[in-house]
């Protein structure tokens, strides 16, 4: 990747100047973190000590909470620093490791959900065929391929966005390496690699959602003819989980990088990034947990777990 650029670091302008919000700010984003990192790791530690959750479908919840803790956690340490430091900087460098993890982690989100709901469409439609159809090897390649995927769209927009020239002004309004924010202090021509973005994205969200999208029109035709059966409210559950990730996550996403860094305010992608890297990873977890009875039974399994050895 050719350095043609003088900048040598980025300056950040922050989540905002108001100093007053500063300490509020700071004390809401910690506990979102928080709960973002109990919840998470705390349902892959779950899944992993309940041999009753290792299923397809905790194998890719699993690695859902993975993603979300680690794509959260590449830029909260930048957003919490923000607050305390104004303009902060940035090297070049590590202003692109930052947005290579974030676009890595949040792209392979979306690959994943795209298996989930290949999952929940085999466990649905093809329930006595689901175990030949979700096998151990199939999960992992469908696992593999979501990171894989992730990183390779991440080095995609990567080297497009460091291949532009930054001359004249290293200034980033945002609060952290966010790739319409550094596109847009370029000074060089940019609508090859706004295009590059527009259409990449374009094309990895609406493949990942076709496939959604066809899963779950069989889901729920499947759905509707079991509606007087045992089974209908436990798939009407399970499904209904999933459907909330993904309307949250894919509707953000989609407002923040299918269109041209040109068309956007700065002010409003602030505010939208503070929910796709804090409030959704945190909103998971929940989610899924809150909507699940196995989960919910584990949970208390594990909590009896830990009374009886501390002899409560």
């Amino acid at each position: 990747m050719e350095n043609t650029t003088e900048v040598t670091h980025f300056i950040l302008l922050g989540l905002t100047k108001t100093v007053k919000l500063r300490a509020p700010l700071v004390m809401f984003f910690t506990l979102i973190y928080a709960v973002n990192v109990i919840g998470n790791l705390g349902m892959i530690l779950l899944i992993i000590m309940d041999s009753r959750l290792h299923t397809p479908m905790y194998f890719f919840l699993s690695n859902l909470s993975l993603m979300d803790f680690c794509y959260s956690t590449s830029v909260i340490p930048t957003i919490m620093a923000g607050l305390f430091v104004e303009d902060l900087v940035i090297s070049y460098n590590t202003c692109a490791i930052q947005m290579f993890f974030f676009t890595g982690f949040a792209t392979g989100e979306v690959f994943i959900l795209a298996a989930m709901a290949y999952d929940r469409y085999a466990a649905v439609c093809k329930p006595l065929h689901y175990t030949t159809i979700m096998t151990t090897g199939v999960c992992v390649c469908l696992a593999i391929g979501s990171h894989a995927g992730g990183f390779l769209n991440a080095c995609i927009h990567v080297g497009e966005t460091f291949t532009l020239i930054y001359r004249s002004s290293n200034k980033v309004h945002h609060f952290f390496c966010d790739i319409p924010a550094v596109m847009s202090v370029s000074c060089s021509d940019k609508h090859l690699a706004e295009m590059v973005l527009v259409y990449v994205d374009t094309f990895v969200i609406f493949s990942a959602l076709s496939v959604i999208f066809v899963s779950y029109v069989f889901i729920f035709i499947t759905i509707y003819r079991m509606r007087k059966t045992a089974g209908y409210q436990k798939a009407l559950s399970t499904c209904a989980s999933h459907v909330t990730a993904i309307t949250i996550f894919f509707g953000t996403i989609t407002f923040m990088y299918v269109q041209p860094s040109s068309s956007h305010s700065m002010d409003t992608d602030k505010m939208a990034s503070v929910f796709y890297t804090m409030i959704i990873p945190m909103l998971n977890p929940i989610v899924y947990s809150l909507r699940n009875k196995e989960v919910k039974n584990a949970i208390k399994k594990l909590r009896e777990k830990i009374k009886l050895s501390l002899g409560l």
